[in-house]
């Protein structure tokens, strides 16, 4: 209809200037009136698209092409089913471009050759795909061997006779465990403020903090240390990158992830998982996820996982980071993720599930790992309305054998809360009252490393108390408890041990009205900070647990996070962006005094840099213990020096200002003779300062304002 209209419109333009030149239009032969060569007066043809030719599209190589080799020999009938499988694994990976998956066949048994070719759109999936596939196992019999197309020229121009590789003399790598050699055993921290990012000492003798290594727009997002210091990783639009050295942060390796969001390391620093997430390209689909299992050394992706958000969500929650939990303590053996009724086990040896197929589990909610050791406990929510109870399982790995089993009754809610160690592990269990109208909450103690796992129950004095925080000791046998009320709510301490018996648990003491909402205990156990975030404006108490006294109470107003360092020695406490005033951190020693304080606009991060477990063995830990005054010797030779140092930087601190002060007044001095002249005149000559050498007189002195007249009249009859 618009075409229409347009064409209309054009002859009414037509007829308007064949009027106003005199010309019959109805007596011209349109169809006869030819245009002079080469011109159209801006009028395309219709048939000009025909004359056009389009562009042509010239592969330059093969490098979107790869050759899968040792597929299994199948005959005609078989052909389809292979072609569907092998396609159904490399689509997985890009795109396949249209024919582009070619299976030669021997025409004279019509049997497959036993490999194929596959043409991607691009070169990056081509070799994505062999990164990725070589070596895959499709049966016990069948590894693939998956190579570039382009690289068939190369391996056709091996020599015939061999020839000795050229010797390369060796060249030591950068040692990245150097910060530990430091001879002060000073510890490192991380910030971000605005568009910097700064690794420095901890510097805690001269009360200040000493640079390292700074750089702007490190990171796009945020940035985070591996599980035991050795990197710092970074994270871009691009993917993600790590860095470290002995005496520079150079990049060691980069991670090809496109929008990443969130990384993970596994506990032992050998993997770093990536989690991006993508809108659909339809609104009624979820958004897709894509995660990938990189080897840090390499950099080379060793298995990722694709899907709808759904597909990884938890109890329709969303997804819950970290998806993938690593068990198995620091050897990096297996990995989990929780899915609708299973939980999938993967082993790292080759990336695949235990036994090929995920441990079912119905209903199943929640699981964590042993920190030690590769058990897991998961915990299933009651069933039929409580015909079925909710039951919290111990299931070792990778037998999938259930260790433990503890049956639950009239359960709201549970958490699971692991001691470092591995040695204990409690339940919080949230159970409804009688009428349902209310809940209770209790835990439930397991002692894993006990013959039979025996498990001890633990009710608070008042059942109704609400649980506001609860941590254990690490690497000790206390847990301390946050309960009842806000703003003054209880802290209550106890232990799994109880004098001699060893086998119960038993409450140390009940701090009362303490404004307290979250638990920070020091990583050597003993001294735990009890502390008021967020409304409580704060609000730090340190307190010594073998002693069961407070050390000290401080305040660092609208702190928002705390941190202690690896060692324990040392705690930051940090306010950042989240609150526009007093942004940046403080650094305290462990027992509550103030060492020093650093205020950083737009702050962000604040974080330790991890230090490896120790070498030493238990017994050389005990004979130090022992010994300590022999060791500690020097370390006090050298507080003694550093005392010293601080205290002739103070005294020349005193001085300067000192100095500064003098200066001052001789300046007034100065000035003051400068303007003697000044107040000899305005004395009337008089040349003496001297305020008692004059006579104070008191002079009155009366000034008249003002004066008005006013008419008044006066009645004579009046009396």
């Amino acid at each position: 209809m618009a075409e229409v209209a347009s064409m209309t419109a054009a002859m009414e333009d037509i007829r308007a200037a064949a009027s106003t030149l005199g010309i019959d239009i109805s007596n011209i032969d349109l169809d006869s009136i030819r245009l002079p060569p080469g011109e159209d007066f801006g009028i395309l043809s219709d048939d000009d698209d025909l004359h056009e030719e389009d562009p042509l599209d010239y592969d330059v190589g093969f490098g979107n092409i790869v050759l899968v080799d040792n597929l299994p020999v199948v005959p005609r009938e078989k052909f389809d089913k292979l072609e569907g499988v092998v396609r159904k694994i490399y689509s997985q990976i890009g795109v396949i471009k249209e024919g582009g998956l070619l299976m030669p066949v021997d025409p004279d048994t019509h049997k497959t050759l036993g490999f194929c070719f596959i043409e991607y759109n691009t070169a990056q999936e081509a070799e994505l795909a062999r990164e990725k596939t070589n070596g895959y196992k499709l049966d016990r019999a069948h590894i693939f061997a998956v190579n570039m197309f382009d690289d068939f020229d190369r391996f056709m121009k091996v020599p015939d006779e061999w020839a000795p590789p050229e010797t390369k003399p060796y060249t030591p790598g950068e040692n990245l465990q150097h910060w530990l050699t430091d001879e002060k055993a000073r510890d490192q921290f991380v910030i971000r403020a605005g568009s910097d990012t700064e690794v420095l000492w901890n510097d805690a003798r001269q009360l200040k903090p000493e640079p390292v290594y700074k750089r702007a727009y490190w990171t796009e997002s945020f940035v985070q240390w591996s599980p035991l210091g050795t990197y710092l990783a970074t994270v871009h639009r691009q993917g993600a990158a790590v860095w470290g050295g002995a005496n520079a942060f150079n990049r060691l390796m980069r991670y090809a992830h496109p929008q990443v969001k969130l990384i993970d390391f596994s506990p032992g620093e050998k993997y770093l998982v990536t989690y991006s997430s993508h809108e659909p390209s339809n609104p009624r689909d979820t958004h897709r996820v894509v995660l990938n299992v990189f080897d840090v050394r390499t950099g080379k992706v060793m298995r990722d996982f694709k899907g709808s958000m759904d597909e990884f969500s938890v109890g329709g929650a969303g997804v819950s980071w970290p998806v993938f939990r690593w068990g198995g303590g620091k050897d990096d053996k297996y990995f989990g993720r929780i899915g609708k009724n299973v939980i999938s086990v993967y082993e790292t040896e080759t990336f695949s599930l235990i036994d090929k197929k995920s441990f079912k589990v119905e209903n199943v909610m929640d699981f964590s790992w042993s920190p030690a050791d590769p058990i897991l406990v998961l915990f299933v929510p009651e069933l039929g309305g409580g015909n079925q109870p909710a039951r919290v399982s111990l299931v070792q790995i990778p037998s999938k054998e259930e260790l433990r089993q503890k049956n639950l009754f009239s359960v709201s809610d549970c958490k699971m809360y692991w001691q470092s160690n591995g040695d204990y592990l409690a339940v919080k269990v949230d159970r409804y009252t009688k009428t349902k109208k209310s809940t209770y909450t209790g835990f439930e103690l397991f002692r894993i490393k006990e013959r039979d796992i025996p498990i001890e129950v633990l009710e608070l004095e008042n059942k109704n108390d609400k649980i506001i925080a609860f941590a254990w000791e690490p690497k000790g046998h206390r847990f301390a408890v946050i309960h009842g009320d806000s703003p003054r709510p209880d802290v209550s301490f106890y232990s799994m041990r109880s004098g001699s018996n060893t086998g119960r648990v038993s409450k140390l003491t009940t701090l009362k009205g303490k404004q307290a909402n979250a638990l920070f205990w020091s990583p050597a156990g003993r001294y735990i900070i009890l502390a008021g975030l967020k409304g409580f404006n704060g609000q730090l108490e340190f307190y010594n647990v073998d002693e069961l006294e407070t050390m000290a109470t401080a305040e660092h107003f609208m702190a928002t996070d705390i941190e202690w360092d690896p060692t324990g020695r040392y705690v930051a406490t940090s306010v950042t962006s989240v609150h526009e005033m007093e942004n940046g951190f403080n650094i305290w020693s462990f027992n509550g005094k103030l060492l020093y304080r650093i205020l950083k606009d737009h702050f962000f991060q604040f974080l330790w840099r991890p230090r490896p477990p120790s070498l030493l063995s238990s017994e050389e830990e005990e004979e130090i213990a022992k010994n300590l005054k022999k060791y500690s010797k020097k370390y006090e030779a050298e507080d003694q020096d550093v005392s010293m140092l601080l205290s002739e930087q103070d005294r020349e601190k005193r001085k300067m200002l000192k100095d500064e002060w003098e200066r001052w007044v001789n300046d007034w001095k100065r000035w003051h003779e400068e303007e003697e002249a000044e107040r000899q005149r305005l004395r009337d000559g008089e040349a003496s300062d001297e305020e008692e050498e004059y006579l104070a007189k008191e002079v009155e002195v009366e000034e008249l304002l003002d004066v008005s007249e006013e008419v008044l009249s006066f009645d004579f009859d009046q009396d």
